[in-house]
């Protein structure tokens, strides 16, 4: 299920100020948020993971088309891979998914410094933020501090 315009946004936004390290992406899907960070973010290395056949032929279709070569999509269940050093991750999935990665992060704990999510909290940890969209849902998006890299700034309302 795609982010809504206004998620991308927030999302974004707040992607930019997690530093300079790589970005990943954990469900990439048809590559609208993805393609867009790699594309404004070329100095990072941005990393999607999908599991969809056509959604990641089609991401790497434009891809290759966009010449993205600081964009890396893996047609592999992020579940089980050896996930890299990060400066952030962000994910729109579901709650189960969300306990998945929670655990993931705890047990693994590859070296990421901020957890960014659309709609769904992880359980057990508390956000840094919670920003609510200006959306018929109300919508709320979650920055998580996962490592202690510094100080976020995150004033703006969506």
């Amino acid at each position: 299920m795609p982010s809504s315009r206004k998620a991308y946004k927030v999302m974004s936004d707040l992607v930019d100020k997690t530093g300079t390290g790589p970005i990943i992406d954990l469900g990439s899907g048809w590559g609208n948020f993805v393609i867009p960070i790699a594309k404004s973010n070329r100095q990072r290395q941005v990393i999607g993971y999908e599991m969809s056949t056509l959604p990641w032929l089609i991401s790497t279709l434009l891809k290759q088309i966009l010449g993205l070569s600081n964009l890396t999509l893996h047609r592999e269940n992020f579940y089980h891979a050896s996930l890299p050093a990060a400066s952030v991750i962000v994910c729109y999935l579901y709650p189960q998914a969300m306990i998945k990665i929670q655990a993931k992060l705890l047990l693994e704990q590859p070296k990421i410094d901020f957890l960014i999510s659309n709609n769904f909290a992880l359980p057990a940890l508390q956000p840094d933020a919670v920003i609510m969209l200006d959306d018929f849902y109300k919508s709320p998006v979650y920055l998580y501090k996962i490592a202690d890299p510094g100080t976020i700034q995150y004033s703006a309302k969506y």
